[in-house]
């Protein structure tokens, strides 16, 4: 019901928050029914992030607003990493160890190292006040950090996609509105990837389609009727995505409450993940 994140590890392991069910759904082996599900006890939980290790971090927005930890050999157990202070839609670590999340009321992006016993959390990007110069954000969602720390945010309330270099806080938008070069309009963009070769890929959500990008700039590749729909080819606000090892994109779509795969075409190399 209303599914919203996914993640998909080397592996082409599925990982997907229940969101009205209390549980975490594993999908092994391209399997249709899950093959393993971790009883959580929390509803809400929508973003998830699987580390190389198998420990598996999700965010909720309930009122408690946690960051939660479930260990990959304590599978039934949780632990609270992070308060967010507000509702928090996405979640990512990257290669150093270092958790980043986004917090939709406040406005602004935070990390804590999971590498320290330390609970400091870092203010990354936006002032915690919404608004569209290049310091601010409105109604983040979500991340996607790639290995020169860079960070990508789908700055939802301002249709744009941000970046971040590392150590700035002014963003450039990358796609959207505020573009320096506009090959494409977003509307509420959910959800940010980068693939291998730098190309971003975007969850435009209300408008119902996948946005790619190449070296002619960015296109429709999945969704591209204009509407929301619920046909093989269309999709109902579609919350987030993830690449599998062979380059095939797993859709969130959120309320036709389905997950969607659809194939890469002429695919020889592995080089999503």
């Amino acid at each position: 019901t209303q599914p919203f994140g996914i993640f998909i590890n080397r592996n082409n392991t599925i990982y997907i928050p229940g969101r009205n069910s209390k549980r975490i759904y594993i999908w092994m082996n391209n399997s249709v029914n899950p093959t393993k599900q971790i009883n959580t006890n929390q509803f809400t939980q929508l973003s998830i992030f699987v580390t190389s290790n198998s420990d598996i971090y999700t965010t909720s927005v309930n009122s408690s607003w946690t960051i939660n930890r479930w260990l990959s050999n304590e599978t039934n157990t949780s632990a609270t990493i992070a308060y967010s202070d507000s509702s928090s839609y996405s979640i990512f670590i990257d290669i150093n160890n270092t958790l980043y999340f986004s917090t939709d009321n406040k406005n602004n992006i935070l990390s804590k190292s999971l590498s320290s016993s330390s609970n400091i959390l870092t203010l990354v990007a936006g002032t915690n006040v919404a608004g569209n110069t290049a310091n601010m954000l409105n109604t983040p969602r979500g991340l996607f950090v790639d290995v020169n720390f860079d960070l990508y945010v789908a700055d939802r309330g301002n249709h744009r996609v941000q970046l971040f270099r590392q150590g700035q806080q002014n963003a450039i938008t990358v796609a959207g509105s505020g573009s320096l070069n506009v090959t494409i309009t977003l509307n509420h963009p959910n959800h940010v990837v980068l693939d291998m070769d730098k190309y971003l890929f975007i969850v435009d959500q209300s408008n119902h389609r996948i946005v790619g990008s190449n070296e002619n700039g960015f296109h429709c590749i999945v969704g591209c009727t204009g509407s929301s729909g619920s046909s093989a080819n269309t999709l109902n606000k579609p919350s987030s995505m993830a690449f599998d090892s062979f380059g095939n994109i797993y859709v969130v779509d959120e309320f036709n409450h389905r997950i969607q795969k659809f194939l890469r075409l002429n695919n020889t190399l592995s080089k999503y993940l």
